[in-house]
């Protein structure tokens, strides 16, 4: 695996809104941390001088709150700008000018996946791809098929260990806290099985919609904008075995295997819903079978986890913006002071957004003569302080060398082969209005007795220098 810093960064779409966004932002703040020197090119199809380049640059920090003055200037000196067709081979003899000595030079792709090739066939008729290595933003591909066509494109110019997949959820400091929080405590590994978990739910809400993005919304969904990358990602952190070792193959291979056993989707096991009003955004069909929510139950066939469902509901205008994932503990095999106990009593809750949140879910006695008792959480708030946000860190990690966050050809496969049968499903999604949970059938997923948790947090849960350490479980009071 390439180790050796890059000296060199080339991001193509440079005038793009992914590169304004991000890109740039993410590069400022890596500069200001003094954790990039090296070149810096961008590449797109406008045909601009350097100068009005770093204007345009400067203008999109500036909309976004993020220019320092300062920190711009150290950038600027390290910025250059290339702006030609994709399909020219004199833009790729002008990269490889502009180049020089570099040796090991990063490129991300920051272009639509159709430009890919084109671009993957210039860098190497211009001999630009020798010590190289590549980012790749999703989605990689748009099924199993297009995924392996993809891989296929790269592997004869990049090898494998030169090939970074960004996935920017997983750059996510509470993301990285899931697989964190599981292995640096052992207390956790005794009962992170089928014996002792019920099941497992994980629910990204936004309260927003599509903001004006209805054309990319149409080509996505939220299958393929969440569920196939980001969530089942998640699911590879709360559910994959120990890694055998501290290496990044160890991590990746340990996740990779742990996604081969879950089953495909089968779509009795899936809800795909719409909300009212979806097909009015602009660049959306009048017909749109689009799916704006999504809530499945899917299994994983390992001895760890036989039989334990993980639920996962993802979507849009619903009540609330939040990511929460919530372990629900078996009860224990009977109730002692013969109480009726729900049976979400004993959980481990770990809120993503908005803010960073540890919560585990006990219960304890009422001060009273009788024995019996009421749900409580303890619950531990974290503020993630000077956080790298999330394209800084995985650009800095690319520039490393540090595959440790980025999914391999494997893992972007079996995370298409799980979703496949959802993608092939012919049924329509069901309507529901905005501001609700969804349609009322994904109730219907969740094992009987139980409901789906409220990720919703009440002013006491919210994480603030007065709140308390305990109080009554928010997650009791489930959704209805």
């Amino acid at each position: 695996m390439t180790t050796q810093p890059a000296d060199a960064f080339v991001f193509f779409g440079a005038t793009g809104d992914l590169a304004a966004k991000k890109i740039l932002p993410a590069l400022l703040s890596l500069v200001r941390r003094g954790r990039l020197a090296v070149p810096i090119v961008g590449v797109a199809k406008e045909d601009w001088d350097r100068a009005r380049f770093l204007g345009h640059a400067r203008d999109a920090l500036e909309r976004q709150g993020a220019l320092d003055e300062a920190a711009f200037q150290r950038l600027a000196s390290l910025v250059g700008y290339i702006g030609g067709d994709y399909r020219d081979r004199a833009t790729f003899e002008a990269l490889r000018a502009a180049l020089g000595a570099a040796q090991r030079p990063l490129y991300y792709l920051a272009i639509p996946p159709s430009m890919f090739e084109p671009v993957l066939a210039g860098l190497s008729a211009a001999g630009c791809t020798a010590g190289a290595r590549v980012v790749v933003e999703k989605p990689f591909g748009r099924d199993l098929a297009s995924a392996r066509e993809l891989g296929a494109r790269l592997a004869p110019i990049f090898p494998e260990a030169a090939v970074f997949r960004i996935d920017h959820y997983l750059g996510k400091e509470p993301v990285q806290n899931i697989f964190y929080t599981r292995f640096a405590n052992a207390i956790f590994e005794p009962i992170w099985n089928r014996d002792h978990i019920a099941a497992v739910q994980i629910t990204m809400a936004e309260e927003f919609g599509v903001e004006g993005r209805g054309a990319f919304y149409e080509e996505a969904g939220a299958v393929r904008d969440v569920l196939q990358n980001h969530l089942l990602a998640m699911v590879a952190h709360l559910a994959m075995d120990p890694p055998s070792g501290s290496s990044v193959e160890a991590l990746r291979d340990e996740a990779t295997r742990l996604l081969r056993a879950v089953r495909p989707l089968d779509p009795a096991d899936a809800v795909r819903g719409q909300f009212r009003g979806y097909r009015e955004e602009r660049g959306v069909a009048p017909d749109s079978r689009v799916e704006t929510f999504v809530a499945v139950r899917l299994f994983i066939d390992s001895w760890r986890w036989a039989g334990v469902p993980f639920l996962i509901r993802a979507g849009k205008r619903l009540p609330v913006t939040s990511t929460t994932v919530t372990v629900d503990f078996k009860r224990p095999p009977r109730e002692t002071f013969g109480e009726a106990v729900p049976v979400s009593s004993n959980h481990l809750r770990l809120r993503l957004s908005p803010e960073v949140l540890i919560a585990l879910g006990v219960r304890v006695k009422v001060p009273s003569e009788r024995m019996e008792g009421k749900d409580v959480e303890l619950v531990v708030c974290q503020n993630e302080g000077d956080a790298l946000a999330p394209y800084e860190r995985l650009i800095g990690d690319a520039l490393a060398g540090d595959q440790t966050l980025f999914g391999t050809q494997a893992r972007v496969e079996e995370q298409w082969r799980i979703v496949e049968p959802l993608l092939r499903a012919g049924t329509p999604p069901a309507l529901y209005e905005p501001g609700s949970w969804g349609p009322p059938a994904a109730g219907a997923l969740v094992p009987p007795g139980t409901s789906w948790h409220d990720p919703r947090a009440s002013e006491r849960e919210r994480c603030g220098p007065d709140r308390a350490q305990a109080g009554d479980a928010g997650p009791g009071a489930n959704t209805p």
